[in-house]
């Protein structure tokens, strides 16, 4: 801890954020999270839970009928009234939800009826366009897009799956977008997909982020200014491993650096500013003040996802992020 101090000290004082927890009233294990603006925020996660806060400090349920059972892991808001929920797990256990007045009401929009599928993350550029992301079928990633809010989905083709590959359903950043156009997803096998073009054609890249074993990849991406992008993961059975947990690129994914100082596996990670970059997981926090490219540790508890402005993790566990 006083070599941990010692390096915060060290950290210019605009970059030092502070994780200030906020009062959650559940004990989910909470890993979807859509910050809106400095005063809302959706949450979601195991048992059917999902939490929306309009004043950035106190958190209210918004339950959906009969889905109590549902493992909620990723939610897209659009203000503090719609927002749009994915459950993921196998099968039918795949859905998603939307609501259209903050949670009072939830219309099930569409059910997984594929035994051998499972749905890992969605991405909305605006209110109209977004991305569904699924495990292999069939040997190729499910990828699906929506131009009406999700109302009607289109399957799009990807290229095949390497044997055993998957993303991983850990904090709904696992696939993010940039416009209506531009689509990019990682997998465990440490491959990021990418289209220009809506889903019609993709290039394959492999950050340096290998690991040999089922429980290691990519777990987030994050999404810079201009062409830049990170990409974290690691572990997730060997949390303190630091080797291979994130990367940086500069050029729109076509190739990636290895970016050293993360504490080790990070399950999410985020930009607050266009070089000010949060990675969180399950053993704590590091920060990066250059984009990505290098990273230092942060006092912070362990936790899913963040967002500009809040983290959530385990037993309902929800912080604000602030920059000092």
């Amino acid at each position: 801890m006083r070599l941990l101090l010692a390096l915060l000290s060290l950290l210019p004082l605009a970059a030092q954020p502070r994780f200030l927890p906020q009062t959650s009233g559940v004990d989910a294990s909470l890993r979807g999270l859509a910050a809106v603006n400095a005063r809302t925020a959706w949450a979601s996660g195991t048992g059917g839970t999902v939490l929306l806060t309009t004043n950035g400090a106190t958190w209210q349920r918004r339950p959906v009928p009969g889905a109590e059972a549902l493992d909620f892991r990723d939610i897209e808001a659009f203000n503090a009234r719609r927002a749009i929920l994915l459950a993921a797990g196998p099968g039918e256990k795949s859905r998603l939800y939307r609501t259209r007045d903050g949670g009072a009401t939830w219309q099930l929009l569409r059910t997984n009826t594929d035994p051998q599928g499972f749905w890992d993350a969605i991405a909305f550029s605006n209110e109209k366009h977004g991305v569904l992301l699924g495990d292999p079928v069939n040997g190729h990633f499910v990828i699906e897009t929506t131009a009406d809010g999700g109302q009607t989905w289109q399957r799009r083709p990807t290229p095949p799956a390497l044997p055993g590959e998957g993303a991983f359903a850990a904090s709904g950043t696992c696939l993010v977008v940039r416009g209506p156009r531009e689509i990019l997803f990682a997998t465990g096998a440490a491959r990021v997909f990418r289209s220009t073009d809506g889903g019609q054609s993709w290039t394959v890249t492999p950050p340096p982020l290998r690991q040999p074993t089922p429980s290691a990849g990519i777990f987030s991406l994050a999404l810079g200014p201009g062409p830049t992008a990170v990409a974290v993961g690691g572990d997730y059975r060997q949390p303190e491993q630091t080797s291979q947990t994130a990367a940086f690129t500069p050029r729109h994914g076509a190739t990636w650096t290895p970016a050293p100082g993360l504490r080790g596996y990070r399950s999410g990670a985020a930009f607050f500013t266009r070089t000010t970059v949060i990675a969180v997981g399950t053993n704590g926090a590091d920060l990066s003040t250059d984009g990505g490219q290098t990273w230092q540790p942060l006092a912070a508890e362990g936790y899913h996802a963040v967002q500009r402005g809040w983290a959530v993790g385990a037993q309902g566990r929800i912080a604000r992020v602030t920059l000092r």
